[in-house]
């Protein structure tokens, strides 16, 4: 359904590009003709997945180190990006999460989680958005959130706050940077399960069955959110902004995803919190 040069001329930013979601997008948006660069804390993962995708696509694709919870490293970045040429596309997808007991929560392990989803993905659109608006270009920002920020979601509840203040910040600037070209559009995907994700979200203990329970009997593919993605940042979705894109199967209207651990003991939180003290 997409023409082969659906991206061509598109310069994508990608923040968590090295692996998981992000490197599946990357992936797609290089096949369909986009310039890519991938930011993100590890060099070596960034550089080694960029290399992956020059050699099986043949794309131009580039890695830049940055951590985005800091302003001025993300500047930084940015200036280094628009030295060779600005981006057209940004994609918020870099997070943090982790299943808790709420009470349980320290100040630092609630900021784990609040700086790089709500901060970073702050600072990475502003840093854009003000390099767009100086320069009268068009943009794109497309944000990964979560069905939590329409049912909420127990045990991860600074992740849902962080999602949710980003929802408002799409529906906000679409607005604000409408009139000057800027579209900002959001995904919330349902399960679509990696490695980072699922040791995070789904320790042992937790309901194995999950994916069953999905009103399509089954968790989402890589390729599926990476195609939604494409077609949201591409022109031909130049009438869509502002607006929050649901890709989970129908589970929201099901659960919010998080009932399973109302039913965990003492024992498993306990267990829980130990292996994140070493992990």
């Amino acid at each position: 359904m997409f023409e082969k040069g659906l991206l061509a001329g598109k310069r994508i930013l990608i923040t968590g590009g090295g692996s998981g979601l992000g490197a599946a997008m990357g992936r797609r948006f290089v096949e369909l003709g986009a310039e890519l660069v991938i930011c993100g804390r590890r060099l070596e993962l960034l550089e080694d997945t960029a290399e992956k995708l020059r050699s099986d696509l043949g794309g131009k694709v580039s890695a830049v180190q940055c951590d985005i919870r800091d302003g001025a490293d993300v500047d930084a970045m940015m200036d280094a990006i628009w030295r060779e040429a600005p981006i057209d596309v940004l994609i918020n997808n870099a997070a943090a999460t982790f299943i808790a007991q709420t009470e349980h929560l320290s100040f630092r392990a609630a900021d784990a989680i609040l700086a790089p989803t709500l901060h970073g993905t702050m600072y990475c659109t502003l840093a854009a958005g003000s390099r767009w608006i100086e320069a009268r270009r068009k943009g794109v920002v497309l944000s990964i959130l979560s069905t939590s920020t329409i049912t909420g979601r127990a045990f991860t509840v600074p992740s849902a706050m962080a999602k949710s203040a980003v929802l408002a910040m799409t529906k906000s600037l679409a607005v604000e940077w409408g009139p000057k070209g800027i579209r900002t559009v959001a995904i919330a995907p349902g399960a679509f399960p990696t490695a980072g994700a699922s040791g995070q979200l789904r320790p042992e203990g937790r309901d194995e069955n999950w994916a069953s329970r999905n009103p399509l009997g089954r968790p989402g593919e890589h390729r599926e959110l990476a195609d939604l993605a494409s077609f949201l940042i591409s022109d031909s979705a130049g009438y869509i902004n502002g607006e929050m894109v649901v890709q989970d199967g129908g589970a929201h209207l099901r659960s919010s995803g998080a009932e399973d651990l109302l039913q965990w003991t003492d024992a498993q939180w306990e267990k829980q919190r130990a292996a994140r003290a070493r992990s």
